[in-house]
């Protein structure tokens, strides 16, 4: 199974572990031409994280990063389901009052 996946309507599951040994590239780069479309189309984006397992400061990096590749793409992304140790992490970093979290 992959890190996350795209579903028709522009929304991503997320799975797994979100930290420095899963994550070799960042989120927009990532995704297949299909899948880039797919959220350009419908402006907006869904990161569903309720199935993180486990998450360091390189998957709060790779979020963040994700919000602003979204967002320079015309995209609206919101984050929702956020384990309770990844919001602690975005707020121990300052990070939780610019991530678009549900």
């Amino acid at each position: 199974m992959s890190l996350f996946e795209v579903n028709d309507k522009g929304n991503i599951v997320v799975h797994g572990h979100l930290d420095r040994e899963t994550l070799s590239k960042n989120f927009w780069v990532s995704l297949s031409a299909d899948e880039r479309s797919t959220l350009i189309t419908n402006k907006r984006c869904q990161i569903d994280l309720s199935d993180v397992e486990r998450a360091d400061s390189a998957g709060l990096a790779w979020l963040i990063n994700a919000v602003r590749d979204a967002k320079q793409n015309g995209v609206s992304m919101t984050l929702y389901k956020m384990p309770e140790k990844l919001q602690k992490l975005a707020k121990i970093s300052d990070a939780d009052s610019f991530l678009p979290v549900e």
